[in-house]
């Protein structure tokens, strides 16, 4: 019987070999075996997705092995789902996040990540993808989104952050929703600029400041 230690580490070797169908099998194991589903997808396909964000970040790797690794770890949580959605503890009410990489961004590792947790924590999770046109985040919160969060992977993109908070102000909604920024060049002090109401570094503190700002 192979260990959850183990069954992690075959997950992030699986994630960082862009290998769809290894993830699948080793969460198909992870359930057949009753190990922790939210271990192998936090030190295991998310170890695996961080790793090769990092050897992206060196130029070691390029944008079709983000997204193939990306694709991977999808595949893995996939099928961990419905197993995740029996367990997780669920909000009295349930709240949604409509969550997306901000237009002219097609990086997704974190938005993927942070999405995943906010779904095992038991929110209602509208992945809007990536590249996302700022109407389409103020048309979520007219659908009554509670939180609107935005992901951002170049300085280049992340003011398009800020063009969403004053879009929301015109459509009238920016009251009604909280907003959340994350992404490698956000920071708190980005977040206090631009009028957000959440900054997350990563997706542990997303899912906590989401509860608590909802709470």
């Amino acid at each position: 019987m192979v260990t959850q230690d183990e069954l992690n580490q075959e997950g992030k070797n699986a994630v960082t070999s862009f290998d769809d169908e290894a993830v699948e099998e080793i969460a198909e194991k992870c359930i057949k075996e009753g190990l922790d589903p939210v271990s192998l997808i936090q030190d295991g396909f998310t170890a695996g997705m961080n790793e090769v964000g990092d050897q992206f970040e060196k130029g070691i790797v390029f944008l079709p092995h983000v997204i193939a690794a990306s694709d991977a770890m999808s595949a893995g949580v996939k099928v961990l789902t419905p197993v995740l959605e029996k367990s997780a503890s669920k909000m009295d009410a349930k709240e949604t996040v409509a969550i997306g990489t901000i237009e002219g961004d097609i990086h997704s590792i974190g938005k993927d990540i942070v999405a995943t947790m906010l779904k095992i924590a038991g929110f209602n999770v509208i992945d809007l993808g990536r590249d996302v046109p700022i109407a389409k985040y103020v048309e979520a919160a007219k659908d009554g989104a509670q939180i609107i969060a935005s992901s951002a992977l170049m300085t280049t993109t992340m003011v398009l952050q800020m063009k969403l908070e004053e879009q929301l102000k015109e459509a009238g909604v920016r009251d009604k929703v909280k907003t959340m920024v994350g992404g490698a060049p956000a920071t708190q002090d980005w977040a206090d600029k631009i009028g957000a109401d959440i900054y997350a570094e990563d997706s542990s503190e997303a899912v906590v400041k989401c509860k608590a700002i909802l709470n």
